[in-house]
């Protein structure tokens, strides 16, 4: 049996402290910001990406400058689905990496005390043992239709990793595995998996439609987090954990696909037909995370799946008219 080493980090945060969120607004970001507030946090800082471009390294260095933030999480990334991953392999390299050096280069720069790092759960191998280690980072080939996305995630990690051995920083990183949740993007070029369901089934109901075509077989297995249990585990790694190895964040269960799609179905009230194209791709046939790093440190999810979902389809009908497109 392997050993979980949990780090030795057990000051929780000051919560009057200045606390920096890179990238509040997007899906991830803004779950955190909302359970910072709920736990009395008093001093948070974030920018939008119009006041603060993070590919501009002489604006970010600046901005820390002026705002000497304690503590920062890195959430802000360019994200999408297999399709936008496949298609724009280089804006996704190359925005992740610039944001990722500029930001991890200005809080060094200005010591900032606690910084979480955030990546994804495809930096593991794609064939990778199931359910994935950390240790499993490196370990193998990639998933080809996101590689360049882990490639730059991954180079966040060993920047983590690099800032602790030489400056001693007590820095971290967590990655999640697939999330979902209120705030995501629900765009037909850009969503991931479960959002893209979602909308799919919800205009396939209001429109009448009698079939739904998905992409790919429906058997690959996934699991998803919903965001707001994620908000709830990055606040718990930063006052409990201090590691170098990056820590799977997720529920330690997963469902095919075709088991998404028939919840997702089943919540939107659709009751037409569902096939399956496949001649599309189905990415990685499984990306199961092992938890027990996170689960040994004391934290657990909250949130059910259906739960999750049927809240998630609550929220896209009630900001369908301004949700990311």
């Amino acid at each position: 049996m392997t050993t979980v080493d949990i780090g030795t980090w057990n000051t929780p945060l000051d919560r009057d402290a200045p606390f920096y969120v890179a990238g509040h607004h997007g899906l991830v970001g803004s779950a955190i910001w909302r359970h910072l507030q709920e736990r009395g946090f008093t001093d948070l800082i974030g920018r939008t990406s119009s006041e603060l471009d993070l590919r501009h390294r002489e604006a970010v260095f600046e901005f820390f400058e002026r705002n000497t933030p304690s503590t920062v999480v890195l959430a802000a990334a360019k994200v999408g689905g297999i399709l936008a991953n496949s298609t724009y392999p280089v804006d996704f390299i190359s925005s992740n990496l610039q944001v990722q050096v500029n930001v991890l280069d200005a809080a060094l720069e200005h010591r900032v005390e606690r910084v979480l790092f955030l990546g994804s759960s495809c930096i593991y191998p794609k064939l990778a043992p199931q359910p994935i280690r950390e240790e499993y980072l490196l370990t193998g080939l990639l998933e080809p239709t996101n590689d360049a996305y882990a490639i730059a995630k991954i180079a966040g990690i060993l920047h983590i990793q690099s800032v602790r051995k030489q400056y001693g920083l007590p820095w971290i990183s967590a990655m999640p595995t697939n999330l979902y949740g209120p705030g995501d993007n629900f765009s037909p070029k850009g969503a991931h998996v479960l959002p893209a369901l979602i909308r799919r089934y919800e205009q396939a109901r209001t429109n009448g439609d009698e079939v739904v075509t998905n992409w790919g077989t429906g058997s690959p297995m996934r699991e998803f987090l919903h965001v707001d249990d994620m908000a709830s585990a990055c606040l718990h790694l930063l006052d409990h954990y201090d590691g170098p190895q990056q820590v799977n964040v997720g529920t330690g269960e997963d469902q095919t696909i075709r088991e998404i799609a028939e919840m997702v179905a089943e919540e939107i009230g659709y009751e037409g037909r569902i096939e399956w194209d496949a001649s599309k791709p189905d990415g990685t046939p499984r990306k199961l995370l092992d938890v027990s790093t996170l689960k040994a440190s004391g934290w657990k999810p909250s949130i059910p799946l259906r739960e999750g979902i049927a809240s998630t389809i609550e929220w896209y009908r009630a900001n369908i008219d301004r949700v990311r497109e």
